[in-house]
Order: structure tokens, then sequence, then C-alpha cells
């Protein structure tokens, strides 16, 4: 019955989900090929996962020239590495730039097509959106991962995960687990290291560590001009060695390598190495030690696979962020059930059928993102000019 009540509004255009990095450039590509298009965000702000629920020490691991959006550069004055709120500046800037205004609270219930009408139905709290076209862009990182480890509601210490961390002040002098060692966790065992905690680091598994820099030159800009020249699995070993004489050999302070190189798996897995700001370095110095995974959680801390018991007074889930458009979008052949990803890899991610797309689920950051928004702009664009048709409704 709530459905019969809701107010209806057709888009001539495209709609587009999600107002961060991704749907911006959406919307900005579709503009400059002149078809309008409407942003949806559930939160009151742009890019709601940079503002809402990012540590402060944060910065983009990669240069800013790989995360410009389409149609706009970072402005000169601003470092090679932004920092989080320069960035958000940018989007902000961004989107006043080409005059985007999406419309803010609008969680989507569901999504669904109706082949009847030829249209997308999109179910808000207040509204029923109906579109041709569907533009999926909420996010590798919508939500975020909480793990199901044993005993973990039973810890009377705080637990919070990184979505909720903001800085080290209030952990001084206080012993704090960090709970994965992905970019995050290192960032945050380096932050809490600095604000004077006692910090313990699990590393499970085995993972690439690379520094941020080779030699002056960004180690992600260098791989990409080394693969012009040569094999994945050359590049794979010049950087690892370089990695080698700089951070030195990381099996010796417990983060094991992977047998295969970073370019290797992160084509394969779309897993992303970590780039070391400093962390390593605490990390030799006993500053960060690292442990094994987690057994259970106890009433003061936890038990580690190898029975050794420690205590905590915080632990910090730095165990990442996962896609929720399974949860509301009711159509099975684009977007996978189990990962909220779709279901054909890069580069042939972005379009699916009856006029579905989707930008920024190509597990390569904001590069991936500006590529798809181009790809995606330039189909609709080609059908809005031949065969769009305004809609109005009564």
């Amino acid at each position: 019955m709530m459905s019969k009540e809701l107010k209806q509004v057709c888009i001539p255009g495209p709609l587009i989900i999600g107002a961060g990095p991704s749907g911006l450039a959406a919307a900005v590509c579709l503009k400059k090929r002149g078809v309008p298009s409407l942003i949806l965000e559930k939160e009151n702000c742009m890019a709601s996962l940079w503002n809402l629920k990012t540590y402060d020490r944060l910065r983009l691991h990669l240069p800013k020239k790989f995360c410009e959006l389409p149609y706009m550069k970072f402005p000169s004055e601003i470092p090679a590495y932004p920092t989080k709120q320069q960035f958000i500046n940018y989007l902000e800037d961004y989107a006043k730039t080409f005059s985007i205004e999406p419309m803010f609270g609008q969680e989507v219930r569901w999504t669904k097509y109706d082949r009847g009408m030829r249209l997308w139905q999109v179910e808000t709290k207040e509204s029923k959106f109906l579109c041709r076209w569907l533009i999926v862009a909420t996010g590798e990182n919508a939500e975020p991962v909480v793990p199901e480890i044993a005993g973990i509601s039973n810890f009377g210490g705080r637990l919070l995960h990184t979505s909720i961390y903001k800085n080290g002040a209030d952990f001084k002098g206080s012993k704090v687990l960090v709970v994965g060692c992905g970019n995050s966790g290192m960032e945050v065992s380096l932050d809490l290291c600095n604000s004077g905690a006692q910090v313990s680091l699990v590393v499970r598994d085995k993972l690439h560590v690379l520094p941020r820099e080779i030699f002056g030159m960004s180690t992600f800009a260098l791989s990409m001009w080394l693969l012009k020249w040569f094999p994945v699995s050359l590049v794979d070993g010049l950087i690892l060695l370089c990695s080698r004489m700089i951070l030195g050999d990381t099996g010796q302070i417990g983060i094991k390598r992977p047998e295969f190189g970073p370019l290797h798996l992160k084509n394969a897995t779309g897993k992303t190495p970590v780039l070391d700001v400093g962390a390593v370095a605490k990390i030799r110095s006993s500053e960060v030690k690292v442990v094994c995974g987690i057994r259970r959680f106890t009433a003061k801390g936890v038990e580690f696979v190898n029975g050794e018991v420690q205590e905590f007074d915080s632990v910090i889930l730095a165990t990442g962020y996962r896609s929720n458009v399974a949860s509301w979008l009711k159509e099975g052949n684009f977007f996978s059930q189990k990962d909220g990803y779709p279901k054909n890899p890069f580069p042939n991610n972005w379009k699916g059928e009856d006029g579905a797309y989707s930008v920024g689920f190509t597990r390569r950051g904001l590069y991936g993102a500006s590529i798809d928004a181009q790809r995606v702009a330039e189909d609709i664009a080609r059908q809005w000019k031949s065969q769009t048709k305004h809609l109005h409704l009564d």
C-alpha cells in the first residue's frame, strides 16, 4: 500500500544511484554530451564515504594525476598526494563547476526493470522514479565489513570499525589491536603509534607491501610505465627487487609475500598491494607488533590461533568494505548476488541489459571509474540522440 502512495517521478535521462566520485563523473560525462541526468544520494552530502567514514590522516594513495575525474584537473597548488579534505574540496568544486546537484536523503529501497513499460523503477522512501537508463554508482565500498569472529560480542573493551575511527587522540597509552593489514590497517596502526598507543597488528595472510615511491617516482606510475615495454612478470620482479632494497625483507617482520607478484595478483584477483607510508619502519622498530590470526575474543582481549592470549583495551576492525548493490538491485544478470560486482570483469563491466550500467566497479580505483564514466556516457548519448522520447506523467 505504501508504494501506491509514493510520488511518481519520470526522469527523461539516466538516473544515477550514488553521489560519490563515480556518480559525479558519470553525470559530468553525460552533461558534456548533452544528456541530462539525476543523481540520487542516500546521505546528505556528496562523497559520503570520504566525508563521513574516513580517518583524518588519509591521503590519496596514488598521485593526483591518476585520480582526476574527467574534464577537471586538480589545482596546481595541491600536493602530489592530496589530503582527505583536499580531495573532498576537489569533488565539491567538480560538482559546482558543472552544475551537478544531486538529490540528497534518497536511499534506494529497491530497483527493478518493468518490461511492460520498458522502464526502470527506483523506489525511495518518498518517491518512485521511472527512467530509461539506470547507472549504478554506489561503489565498491558502500558498507563496512564486520567479520564474524567467535566471541566478538563478549569483548568488553572498545570495538569499532575504521569507518568510525578518526584519529589516535583517544587511544594514547592504551593497548590497541588492529585487525586487518590492508592500506587502512597499516595507516591506522601508524596513526595510533604516533599518538602514543601500544599497537598490535593482525597479519593473517600473505600480502605485498610496496614503498609508495621508488627513487622519487610513484610506484604505481613506474609500474604503468614499465608495463608499456615489459611483461607483467618482469615488471613484478623489478618492483619487488626495488621494494626489497627500500623496505628490506618483509618476511623478517612477519609479513610474508604471496607466490605471485603484486601486478599479477591485482589483475587476477583485484587485490591491491599495500603502499607503505611509514608503518613498516614502526614494525621493524617493534613499535607496532605483528601478531597472527584471531581464534576467538575473550572478555578482555583475544586468543590467537597460536594459543597465545593477550588483553587489549580497544580493537579496531580494518576489515574493509563491500558493495551493497545486491541488496537493492532486483536484477540477477548484471550484478553478482555474491559479491555485489558486475558479473563481467573489467573492461566489460560497465554495461548490462535493458539500459543498466555501472560506474566504479572496476577494482581500479578512481582511474577505473573515469574510464567507466566515459564509456557509459558515450553509449547513452548515442541512444539519446536517436531514440529518446520525453515521457510525462500526469
